[in-house]
């Protein structure tokens, strides 16, 4: 009779500490929608990337990277006084289970020294970096649709009060 080893109770630990580092890796998850770079002209230096953005935990967006640009923000647009400012920020927070949207008139992102023009249809790698409560990091990437120049901000619009019935699909 041969004796089948069993298990070390070590063994059985290692494997529920993996197991419970993925279930938490997977409850720490970022979910990003509606990516979209604005795209642009011949010889235009920078450009803007919208998306909404909805963190499982107390979070912050605290950096972006795109190889389309050599420098890349996080910008804050505001109206004060009639007069539209814009200004780099350090963060955008974002609550837990709450969409937050980089959007043309508040947060967003500037990709700025672009290295080339961005096409109406090309896809725009984004590396989003978002920090949680922890101090821990996470890096996200994203493929963000280049949209036409004169194309709608779509994000903002409230679709659930349109009568769609007429538009042509």
């Amino acid at each position: 009779m041969t004796l089948q080893p069993r298990p070390s109770r070590l063994k059985s630990a290692l494997l529920l500490a993996s197991l419970l580092g993925l279930a938490n890796a997977a409850s720490a998850a970022t979910q990003v929608d509606n990516a979209w770079v604005r795209a642009t002209v011949a010889g235009q230096h920078a450009s803007g990337a919208f998306m909404d953005i909805t963190a499982s935990s107390d979070s912050k967006l605290v950096q972006v990277q795109s190889p389309v640009a050599k420098n890349v923000q996080i910008h804050q647009s505001s109206m004060h006084n009639d007069v539209m400012s814009m200004q780099q920020v350090d963060a955008v927070t974002l609550p837990a289970g709450q969409k937050v949207s980089l959007d043309t008139h508040g947060y967003h992102v500037m990709l700025m020294e672009l290295t080339g023009q961005i096409k109406a249809g090309d896809k725009v790698p984004l590396t989003l970096i978002v920090e949680n409560a922890k101090g821990e990091k996470e890096s996200i990437k994203v493929d963000a649709e280049a949209r036409a120049l004169n194309a709608p901000d779509h994000g903002s619009m409230d679709h659930g009060s349109m009568d769609h019935s007429m538009m042509k699909h």
